[in-house]
């Protein structure tokens, strides 16, 4: 198997994806937004690859900045984002299929990730432009800490992240 499909960085049911017929509470535990931006793919997926950019449009307020030169390029990519509150998060790159697909889990720098992950997948219209969706799945978090903010973050944060990526992409054009 290609080492850069999802498949092969998170199998099947790594993130309770078996589960999610039969557990009613995991259902709670990923959200997602969806919408469409006016652009190519390949040209929306450029914001999403680098995370200096991603500060434009995070809608949960929670990243402040991150180092230019850390353009995601595949599964086992590791990029550090500072947060609001100070700290720094090791973003471990899970899923990755180039302008189509990244996710990624955060940690404590040099630590393993507590199990929540964060997506992004590209598909293009049949009029060129791009079905946006953002996901937040937190059925593996392990780190009791943040479970709190973990129930907190509603698809309607995420929408928010979306919007402001639609508008930072389609001005940017």
């Amino acid at each position: 198997m290609d080492p850069v499909t999802p498949a092969h960085a998170a199998q099947y049911g790594e993130n309770g994806a078996e589960d999610l017929s039969y557990d009613p509470e995991f259902c709670g535990r990923v959200v997602c937004a969806r919408d469409v931006i006016k652009a190519l793919p390949v040209v929306v997926f450029e914001f999403l690859a680098d995370p200096a950019l991603q500060v434009e449009f995070d809608g949960n307020d929670n990243l402040a900045k991150a180092e230019n030169g850390q353009r995601v390029n595949g599964v086992g990519d590791v990029f550090r984002m500072e947060l609001t509150n100070g700290k720094v998060r090791e973003n471990h790159v899970v899923e990755f299929l180039e302008g189509e697909l990244i996710a990624w889990k955060p940690s404590e720098v040099g630590k393993a990730p507590s199990g929540h992950l964060w997506r992004w997948s590209l598909a293009a219209t049949e009029d060129g432009d791009t079905e946006v969706t953002h996901t937040y799945d937190w059925s593996q978090l392990q780190d009791e800490s943040r479970l709190d903010r973990a129930k907190a973050t509603s698809s309607g944060m995420l929408a928010q992240s979306v919007a402001r990526l639609k508008t930072v992409v389609e001005t940017s054009a």
